[in-house]
């Protein structure tokens, strides 16, 4: 970086010298108070040098280079720069992933408990107050469904085994009657095989158990920190955004306050059309699956929930453990059929929830979901996964935002109130920056500061 600024300090020094050289010879002299650059006259004008050329093609004519290869080296220097930043703050949370992974996952599951909090609040309670409410009751359901799902697993795992058997031994059924035509000797030495497989897992199980215990303790402290960070947010969020904007220089404060407003709404109803998007898959494969006898139609549903999150993909590889399930208690026949199910399911997600839910606000074309997906799961595994779409429809809208391709389809600060409920005058709302609640929202006249101007038509 150092001889990168030395070598641009020198081609600077060159450029100004050559202009001075040129304006000494042409009589020209600026006026009093008024630069070479900005002499009157202009480019084209009678007595104007190259000085006007633009600073790359100056550039490019100090040194004897094509105008081309300058601007592009010095794209490239910065597409360089902006990668290795890039890859170091992601090295950065990478190695603090047991907090930064629990706090990503709070402020998605905050988007969905905020407008609830604004309810409680609407009704008189204190915001801290409703806070607590709203995450002991989150808590109480997700630890009663899996109390539910647990207890139907439990009941229904007798049943299950001897299905199994039972489709084990069809499965060698087929393979003797069937097209393959394998011998008993040949299957034998399969059984016998997969036997051996089973005895090396045993001690690689029991040597991994202290990892078991490891991931289990990382495990509870993230839901500690995901419960109490969702709480501070729902509680205390505007402080804490009014902190994060006061970092900044008072210039920059409205563009991040106006940026931050755009990310939430986006946010916002990304998270809650991807729960009722969840949700809606997981009644349909639960009730499928009920139909059809499938066993562990509950804990099937809860999959679909959980893989619905993950777009496009994440439903498709749960839908397809139904079918699985099916395939081995039932037979191919009910497989089938729930593979049916399963597809009726996507479709209808695909075709009808996914564009009346999400629709125009947080719309991203399926190739950037599949590459966002494949790109959190080569950084973030699973996780990554979980988060990289939402991330990158923020990212989507703040970028149309701060680069002035607003349109009707965008979500806008203003529009706040029809997309989330109550959440334009919430004072936890990221847009609405207070001190504290109650307060009035940031007001770009005043964090500007006195000397900020409007600017120029040109």
């Amino acid at each position: 970086m150092a001889t990168l600024v030395t070598w641009s300090d020198r081609m600077r020094a060159r450029v100004r010298a050559r202009q001075s050289g040129q304006d000494d010879q042409q009589g020209v002299v600026p006026s009093p108070g008024q630069s070479r650059r900005g002499r009157v006259g202009g480019a084209g004008a009678p007595g104007a040098s190259d000085s006007s050329a633009p600073p790359t093609a100056a550039a490019a004519h100090a040194l004897g280079l094509p105008p081309a290869l300058v601007m592009t080296t010095g794209w490239a220097i910065c597409v360089l720069v902006i990668a290795f930043l890039l890859g170091q703050i992601l090295d950065l949370l990478s190695f603090f992933s047991e907090v930064t992974v629990p706090l990503a996952i709070s402020l998605l599951t905050t988007a969905l408990a905020a407008p609830v909090v604004d309810r409680l609040q609407g009704f008189g309670l204190p915001r801290r107050l409703a806070a607590v409410i709203v995450v002991v009751a989150g808590l109480a359901v997700f630890g009663g469904i899996l109390t539910v799902v647990g207890s139907q697993v439990a009941g229904q795992f007798d049943q299950l085994r001897d299905d199994v058997s039972e489709g084990l031994r069809q499965v060698q059924m087929w393979l003797r009657t069937g097209p393959l035509g394998l011998s008993d000797e040949q299957l034998n030495d399969l059984i016998d095989r997969g036997r051996e497989s089973l005895q090396g897992a045993d001690t690689e199980v029991v040597s991994q158990a202290a990892a078991v215990g490891t991931t289990l303790g990382h495990f509870l402290a993230g839901l500690f920190i995901v419960l109490f960070a969702t709480f501070f947010f729902c509680a205390e969020g505007s402080r804490m955004w009014r902190w994060v904007v006061s970092l900044l220089p008072a210039a920059a404060r409205p563009e991040l306050n106006a940026s931050g407003q755009v990310a939430w709404v986006s946010l916002t109803a990304f998270v809650r059309a991807t729960v009722l998007v969840a949700l809606a898959d997981a009644i349909g494969v639960a009730a499928g699956a009920v139909l059809l006898g499938v066993p562990l139609a509950l804990a099937l549903g809860l999959l679909v929930f959980v893989g619905a999150f993950v777009p496009i993909i994440g439903a498709a590889i749960s839908g397809s453990v139904a079918v699985l399930v099916a395939l081995v208690a039932q037979g191919p026949v009910v497989a089938l059929l729930m593979l049916g199910a399963v597809v009726l399911v996507q479709q209808l997600e695909s075709h009808v929830l996914q564009p009346f839910l999400m629709g125009r606000f947080v719309a991203v074309h399926p190739l950037g979901i599949i590459l966002a997906i494949a790109a959190g799961l080569v950084a973030g595994g699973v996780v990554g996964a979980l988060i990289a779409v939402p991330l990158v429809a923020c990212a989507n809208a703040v970028g149309k935002h701060l680069a002035g391709r607003d349109t009707d389809d965008d979500p806008h600060p203003e529009t706040a109130g029809e997309l989330t409920t109550d959440t334009a005058h919430d004072p936890t709302h990221p847009g609405n920056v207070s001190t504290s609640a109650g307060d009035d929202p940031i007001d770009p006249s005043e964090t500007a500061g006195p000397t900020t101007q409007p600017r120029s038509a040109h």
